[in-house]
């Protein structure tokens, strides 16, 4: 039996993943971790996720709950999840990490990774991460022929753009295609732009009402264009793939693990 913490246990996806986790036989919530100010904390949080109680109640600190769990599963903000990584380094402890917006802080996984094994995906649906791996075969396809554009869409409340995801696409297509995304990236466009300049990736955000995900690769060419287009209806899917990750990363050795690695599919 694997035991499981959550942080951000209060948030869309620390309410899915308590739901989720009395499904899987294999794991155990035994800790769940809020900030200081959430008034959930002191809470079981079985009361959290709107089932039966699970005995403990929802800290603040996590240095209180370090021996209560094998894995952590972070959901919360970039400052949180540097502060949960470095304490489950120091206590040497498994990690996955759901959170988005890190993409300045991958020298800091990749160090943290050194001691422990850590999964770090900025989707953790099953159904995107294969739709990476159509991406990089869509893009070695194509070659420089089709313009690219990265089209994504989420709720009114998501508060980083583009999200994980989208650029994970796009660095994902830039590296098949042998670009670099830091230069070739377009992030938006407004005014008179000019005709657009070749080997460019574009990204286009919308943020409105409760939209849970949906990303879309565009590759447009002469006489026809290709879509791909993943659609999360709710996020179930996050969750199942997070927990899959935490069982899937018991036992295994320190380093850097994604989605890929959990599927197989390397």
């Amino acid at each position: 039996m694997t035991r499981i913490g959550i942080a951000g246990a209060g948030g869309r996806m620390g309410k899915m993943l308590i739901n989720r986790v009395i499904d899987y036989p294999n794991l155990e919530l035994t800790a769940a971790i809020e900030c200081e100010d959430s008034p959930l904390v002191g809470l079981d949080p079985g009361t959290v996720g709107g089932i039966g109680e699970f005995g403990f109640l929802v800290v603040s600190d996590i240095a209180t709950v370090l021996d209560s769990f094998d894995v952590l599963i972070d959901f919360t903000n970039v400052e949180s999840t540097v502060q949960n990584v470095t304490a489950c380094r120091a206590a040497n402890k498994r990690v996955v990490v759901g959170t988005t917006g890190l993409s300045d802080h991958s020298l800091f996984l990749k160090e943290a990774s050194s001691d422990i094994p850590i999964m770090f995906a900025p989707n953790m649906s099953i159904g995107v991460n294969i739709c990476f791996q159509v991406l990089n075969m869509v893009a070695k396809a194509i070659g420089d022929d089709y313009d690219i554009e990265i089209i994504e869409s989420h709720h009114r409340g998501k508060v980083d753009a583009p999200s994980g995801t989208a650029l994970k696409m796009g660095e994902i297509i830039a590296e098949a295609l042998g670009r670099d995304l830091n230069d070739c990236a377009i992030y938006g466009r407004e005014g008179i732009t000019g005709p657009r300049e070749n080997k460019t990736i574009g990204f286009e955000t919308i943020r409105a009402g409760d939209i849970v995900g949906e990303h879309t690769a565009l590759f447009a060419g002469a006489g026809e264009r290709i879509e791909i287009t993943h659609r999360a209806s709710d996020r179930t899917n996050f969750a199942n793939g997070a927990l899959r990750a935490a069982s899937w990363l018991t036992g295994k050795e320190s380093g850097l693990y994604d989605m890929i690695d959990v599927l197989g599919l390397r």
